[in-house]
């Protein structure tokens, strides 16, 4: 997948510039989405929520764990440098604490692509900074703070909005092996997260999982560790830390899946949708 002469990604306008806000699963299954389609891809981290489904995630590149997703490889890049360097060559997406504002400096990006999945946050007006906004998930409203939505509800997964709102978070979990929210942990507390586990790990009813703080958290049932958060994270009260597969042999916490993959198809079509002048804007500082 990798070109074999390195071409430059600042004067390489054929291939275009997206920048997706997120690093957890839904961001990079956009990212891998995108490098399929011959973008330039820089993933930005925002440390709420903490990631946790890691193993089909970039996240953990930020560690400089080596990391790939359905081919498509994470490489970490903390500099205007280093991001040039990481998207010299195709199949790789740079993985970044830098944010938007140091992102758009680099090139005008044909697409910001807000897939934070921030269910409580007021989210910013990003209409303007590129030439497509694209709000994934909800606190999106077309018109007022992106160009266009899609919808990750389970019952309307993968929809785009030309106008209007995405539904909120309304707390049910999508089923995995007949189980919902009950193979969820969330954090009771703000606290610091230590574990010694991690993706993949299989897990029993009531085995100590971790630690927030010195509070300590057990599994709620066999399984295993399809999302657990990394050790030494910062979580805020009522997000999200653990995620147990009770499928047995079938249990898979690696790649993209379903859910990612309609996300990312979605905004494929939002931005097949857009008329090119569009996304031709540069933005102007």
């Amino acid at each position: 997948m990798n070109d074999l002469q390195p071409r430059s990604f600042l004067h390489n306008q054929a291939d275009p510039y997206a920048i997706i806000l997120g690093t957890n699963e839904i961001a990079s299954a956009i990212a891998v989405r995108l490098c399929w389609e011959r973008f330039r891809v820089v993933l930005s981290h925002d440390p709420f929520p903490p990631v946790i489904r890691r193993g089909m995630a970039f996240h953990d590149a930020l560690f400089d764990d080596q990391v790939a997703v359905d081919g498509v490889v994470g490489q970490r890049a903390e500099t205007a440098l280093e991001i040039i360097d990481a998207l010299a060559l195709r199949g790789r997406a740079a993985v970044t604490h830098l944010q938007l504002t140091d992102l758009i400096t680099l090139r005008a990006p044909v697409a910001v692509v807000d897939a934070r999945l921030q269910k409580h946050r007021v989210t910013p007006d990003l209409r303007g900074v590129a030439g497509l906004a694209i709000g994934v998930g909800p606190k999106f409203a077309v018109g007022e703070n992106c160009d266009i939505a899609v919808e990750t509800h389970p019952a309307k997964t993968g929809a785009l909005l030309d106008a209007g709102e995405t539904r909120d978070a309304d707390g049910v979990a999508r089923a995995l092996g007949g189980v919902g929210k009950e193979r969820f942990i969330y954090s009771t507390r703000p606290g610091v997260w230590r574990t010694p586990l991690d993706i993949g790990a299989q897990v029993f009813k009531g085995f100590v999982l971790g630690h927030l703080d010195s509070q300590p958290v057990k599994a709620p049932m066999d399984g295993f560790l399809r999302g657990i958060a990394r050790d030494g994270v910062a979580a805020p009260a009522e997000v999200k830390l653990v995620e147990i597969d009770p499928r047995g042999r079938a249990a898979c916490w690696t790649g993209t899946d379903e859910r990612g993959r309609a996300i990312a198809e979605a905004v494929i079509a939002a931005m097949a949708r857009a008329p090119i002048s569009q996304l031709l804007v540069p933005f102007q500082l």
